[in-house]
């Protein structure tokens, strides 16, 4: 179905048409004060002064709103249509639309969301990790971040194109292959400690002048292409995918080895870049470098250093030529650190002009530091950067005990896998529920609470709808069931509620912030609350009954489809 606004957008169109032969954006948003109505049209005073203009009579915003209204005329969408204020106009959904509407959700997968009508290619660019290095909490922001924005794109109809850009390349990997060659062959087999791995290298080639003229000599076999070089290269990179694509697998983030395009396979760009750049009067020498300058910036970006080797500058915007001229995407995004604001808007820039971005969507999604409780980055006790890998068994962990002593009885198997779910989804969603440009808190207490906006108080109440069923007849079946009619002002607020989820998610895809879908599902979560307070469900006769129980499949199917979206598991019991 199309969106609640859109629906009304159109109405209200025709209406200003028809009223004043004008075109006009109604401004459609919904009601602050449900006492008022549902949706409201904010145009009528934005429209006086063309009013005014147009009948060359003098006008005011609550006769325009006056005039808009008689236009509306009756609809089965709308029970009541008034005026507020100066000229506010206020729509109340019928009751009797919104169970049609819902009775057909009920067969719907997608839950009445509509595919979109022009589909893109969309390219979203997330976590990057480095390689010989685990991956840490500085990652996860990235990590989760694109991957609910690539899940929710992509069940738009939108075909994403996952790409992970790893730190695959330069300098330092002379350091480490070299360091590599000296372990010898058994050690060579399995790099277990990663980090352990870099300090050594790092100490070798701080402490030894004649290591530091090995390695600079292996970097320069490396990008040569020599064969025994390479085959080491990817020793470390094989055992670095070892310690990061199992993270990603427990996170439940959608990347994959074949989404991997790291730094190394920009490499043989890099030159053409320079030169067609230089070619177009675009880069230039500036003390014995090529940069760009970018307008409304001091400095320039550095995309060939003096005397050769390039930067992260130039694999950006080789990456940006690749996506837009081989993969042909019409939108990219790119999910970093705020920090790197400054550097993409020069890369952004830099594109357009140079004419690698014509007709393409240029989208930077930043986010801000995880912090500890003392309000700093969040570090271990000893003051070192916490591994993510630490941090998710640690979360399962506390959810173990949690779900162990809310439910002991439980089997094992079964409390360890709703403990998967609990502790991971609690970790993903205390970051995903925040405006991803504010910095924020991470706290266990929070993060596992069962009640507040918390992702295990979210899977509570999908298990507890779910428990209904359970207790129900197996006879019953609620998408079997029409919605005859919703009496209560408690069913008639969990119906609307569960028809905005279309408008949230054109709303996460257009803002690329994953927190206004957390806020629709506890929402959904509180309006359920009430319903359940309010109105007996099992206990209620026919044809009461069912379509209380069809309410319930809606509220658990949308709850379970807006959790996945986010990457979290809705389990069926806790």
């Amino acid at each position: 179905m199309k969106t609640i606004p859109s629906q009304l957008e159109q109405a209200f169109r025709t209406a200003i048409r028809k009223a004043f032969d004008l075109d006009a954006d109604p401004q459609i948003a919904v009601t602050l004060n449900e006492n008022f109505g549902d949706y409201q049209s904010n145009c009528a005073m934005s429209l006086v002064r063309s009013v005014t203009e147009k009948s060359g009579q003098k006008s005011n915003p609550r006769a325009v709103a006056q005039a808009i209204v008689e236009s509306l005329g009756e609809s089965p969408m709308w029970s009541g249509v008034s005026i507020a204020g100066p000229g506010f106009i206020n729509v109340r959904l019928s009751p009797a639309w919104l169970a049609d509407n819902l009775n057909a959700l009920r067969q719907d997968s997608r839950l009445g969301v509509e595919p979109a009508f022009s589909p893109q290619k969309v390219v979203i660019d997330y976590s990057g990790p480095n390689v010989a290095k685990q991956m840490h909490v500085g990652h996860l922001r990235s990590s989760i971040i694109g991957d609910a924005l690539s899940r929710v794109i992509e069940f738009q109809g939108h075909e994403v194109v996952r790409q992970n850009h790893i730190g695959d390349w330069g300098t330092q990997f002379g350091m480490l292959i070299a360091h590599l060659r000296h372990l010898g062959q058994e050690q060579q087999s399995h790099i277990e400690d990663l980090e352990g791995f870099y300090r050594e290298a790092k100490k070798h080639f701080d402490d030894d002048p004649a290591f530091q003229d090995e390695a600079r000599a292996t970097v320069v076999r490396l990008q040569a292409g020599e064969a025994a070089e390479l085959a080491l290269w990817e020793r470390i990179l094989e055992e670095t995918r070892a310690h990061y694509q199992p993270i990603y697998i427990n996170l439940s983030v959608k990347l994959t080895r074949d989404d991997e395009r790291g730094e190394s396979f920009y490499n043989p760009f890099l030159a053409p870049v320079v030169a067609d750049l230089k070619a177009a009067g675009i880069a230039e020498e500036s003390e014995g470098a090529i940069v760009v300058f970018v307008e409304g910036h001091e400095n320039p970006i550095i995309i060939e250093k003096t005397g050769g080797g390039y930067l992260y500058a130039t694999t950006d915007l080789a990456a940006i030529r690749y996506r837009t001229g081989t993969l042909k995407a019409t939108r990219i995004i790119y999910t970093h650190d705020a920090r790197q604001a400054q550097h993409f808007a020069m890369i952004f820039a830099t594109a357009r002009r140079a004419g690698w971005a014509d007709d393409v969507q240029l989208d930077f999604a930043p986010f801000g530091t995880m912090l500890g409780e003392d309000n700093r980055p969040f570090k271990t006790r000893s003051g070192d950067t916490v591994k993510l890998k630490d941090l998710l068994e640690e979360a399962e962990d506390r959810a173990l005990a949690l779900v162990t002593a809310k439910n002991p009885q439980m089997p094992e198997a079964t409390r360890r896998s709703v403990a998967h779910a609990v502790g991971i989804g609690g970790v993903k969603y205390s970051d995903l529920s925040k405006d991803r440009i504010s910095d924020y808190v991470f706290s266990w207490d929070k993060m596992l609470a069962m009640d507040g906006n918390t992702a295990p108080y979210l899977q509570y109440v999908h298990a507890r709808v779910m428990s209904i069923f359970r207790k129900a007849d197996s006879s019953s079946h609620p998408e079997d069931a029409a919605i005859e009619e919703l009496s209560t002002p408690q069913e008639q607020a969990l119906a609307k509620h569960i028809l905005r989820l279309g408008e949230i998610v054109d709303l996460v895809s257009r803002e690329l912030k994953p927190h206004y879908l957390c806020i629709f599902l506890y929402d959904l979560a509180t309006r359920f609350g009430a319903f359940y307070e309010n109105c007996h469900v099992l206990t209620s006769p026919e044809p009461l009954r069912a379509t209380r129980l069809a309410l319930c499949s809606l509220t658990a199917r949308t709850m379970a489809l807006g959790l996945d979206l986010l990457g979290i598991e809705s389990p069926e019991q806790m």
